[in-house]
């Protein structure tokens, strides 16, 4: 096919083949970029437990503390009640990282028997007990609740013991 015939019949494919591209109308290829995403994180703001080595992140409200020699948070602190803790000594922390970057530090500074001069006293009012507590109070109330409702009430009786 090397002569005239071979010739015209290229060019009839390379005409079919561009005439069907530009009769062609379907999606269109493009790129689409996401804008990006922007966190911005409140700074943690730390109250210090001395007497029990836990810190408190008053904007997650999680508790800090070591935990077979790694540093853990979670929504309630280790070996200690909630009531217990904020009823201790505690102070407010001028770090707003990681309290591992600080502990040895705050623990020189606040040891375990240490107890506030006045203005180093939290209130306790600043703290609030984390949302599981909130939670488990909330359980709590509706269980005695459901106690309540289903015990019968006894019938008032004079006193001969008549309805």
């Amino acid at each position: 096919m090397a002569g005239p015939a071979g010739f015209v019949c290229g060019a009839v494919l390379l005409a079919t083949l561009t005439g069907c591209a530009g009769y062609v109308d379907g999606p269109r290829a493009g790129v689409y970029v996401a804008s990006p995403v922007v966190e911005v994180a409140a700074p943690a703001d730390y109250i210090y437990y001395p007497g029990y080595d836990v810190y408190y992140n008053s904007n997650l409200h999680l508790y800090a503390y070591m935990d077979g020699g790694t540093w853990v948070s979670r929504p309630e602190p280790r070996g200690v009640s909630i009531d217990v803790l904020l009823a201790s000594p505690s102070v407010r922390m001028d770090f707003h990282d990681s309290p591992a970057n600080h502990h040895a530090e705050m623990a020189r500074q606040y040891p375990k028997n240490w107890t506030p001069s006045g203005a180093h006293q939290v209130e306790k009012a600043q703290v609030e007990k984390a949302p599981v507590r909130k939670a488990q109070v909330a359980k709590a109330q509706i269980a005695r609740a459901q106690v309540k409702k289903a015990t019968p009430k006894a019938e008032k009786r004079d006193e001969h013991g008549e309805k």
